[in-house]
């Protein structure tokens, strides 16, 4: 089989992101529409957000696996011939970089750690694409806002220029427009 088309869209908070992506899946033809979540229900507002989105997916159609951490989990759910929404590359991240905060040694501080998650991540996401028929991703695009945590900024870009090198096409959205860069 050959690989599945990937197309990467990033772009700021509430840009549009989730819901171009959403259509593009839409109106692609598959047996299954997967919408991959990265949340967690770390509090109460998540929680309801999580729930809201659940409730949206199951009346239109979606099949939603929700992956925090390790992504490598999600290969078995997939099948041939599904189309895949993931969301979102900085939700992911946060989990995975950050894991361990509340015993106070996160992944970010552990040598190699993030490394590996990395490694694993990028094997798996080519697992993915050599299983289904099409897949889009969302990312956050932080590098202009103020955030000041060095190390995820580094992951982010790093993560996201191999993601684009990666997609067949890539979108960056911004106030509901998407502009195409590749």
């Amino acid at each position: 089989m050959a690989r599945a088309k990937m197309i990467f869209i990033s772009g700021g908070v509430r840009s549009g992101k989730s819901a171009c992506a959403e259509s593009m899946v839409r109106k692609f033809d598959a047996q299954r529409k997967i919408y991959l979540a990265s949340g967690r229900a770390d509090d109460a507002e998540m929680r309801e957000r999580i729930e809201r989105h659940r409730s949206d997916r199951r009346t239109d159609g979606w099949h939603t696996i929700e992956q925090a951490k390790q992504f490598e989990q999600v290969l078995p759910l997939l099948g041939n011939g599904d189309s895949v929404l993931w969301d979102c590359v900085t939700t992911w991240l946060a989990n995975e970089l950050y894991e361990g905060w509340d015993t106070g040694q996160t992944c970010s501080e552990q040598n190699g750690c993030m490394e590996l998650k990395w490694s694993n991540m990028q094997k798996t996401l080519l697992q993915i694409l050599s299983k289904i028929e099409f897949m889009v991703i969302v990312s956050n695009e932080i590098q202009d806002d103020f955030m000041r945590d060095e190390q995820y900024m580094k992951w982010l870009g790093k993560i996201h220029i191999w993601l684009v090198q990666e997609a067949d096409q890539a979108f960056e959205m911004e106030n509901g427009i998407a502009f195409k860069r590749k």
